[in-house]
């Protein structure tokens, strides 16, 4: 039994273990599934921040609506009312928060990105700017944030377009 990328020793053994533990060349027989498992494991943690991302806009204000209209009995504006969808928002908005970062976590650990040092505040910086080659070494943006930027970016041009051409409200002191 030949395997490609392998010593001759390992491949005339023929146990699972050496096989396994063995280092693969990119394109083996061997290297093609566990190829295939990375790609669809850091595919699905981009479809889920994009999902929780898209979540964070839409479902959980919908959600916090949902739950003070299944609990408030009355028909007009309380402040009860106003209070438990803040509260439902606030809560749903922190766990979405939470599982965004454990998705991001899990695809750095997975992809092998190296964590970022942390950030010092522009007041606590030195002004001879000695943290300038730090800055221009950081790691580009991960397809995760930039799925999230785009969920942003995507959010509020459709709050800016609803606002200026479909909501219909009247201005202090106008008739439009």
């Amino acid at each position: 039994m030949r395997v490609e990328g392998l010593d001759p020793g390992a491949a005339d053994a023929g146990t699972v273990g050496q096989v396994e533990n063995a280092p693969l060349a990119f394109g083996t027989a061997v290297a093609r599934p566990r190829a295939i498992r990375l790609n669809a494991k850091k595919t699905a943690l981009a479809i889920g921040s994009t999902l929780v991302a898209i979540n964070m806009w839409t479902g959980a204000p919908l959600f916090a609506l949902w739950v003070a209209s299944q609990l408030v009995t009355s028909i007009s504006l309380t402040m009860g009312g106003f209070v438990l969808v803040v509260v439902v928002l606030a809560l749903v908005e922190v766990l979405l928060t939470l599982l965004l970062t454990w998705i991001h976590a899990t695809y750095d650990e997975i992809t092998g990105r190296p964590l970022e040092a942390r950030r010092t505040s522009p007041w606590l910086r030195s002004m001879r700017g000695e943290r300038e080659d730090v800055r221009r070494t950081r790691t580009p943006s991960s397809p995760l944030e930039k799925a999230v930027m785009v969920t942003v970016v995507v959010a509020v041009l459709t709050f800016e377009v609803w606002l200026f051409f479909f909501a219909h409200y009247m201005y202090p002191g106008g008739n439009v």
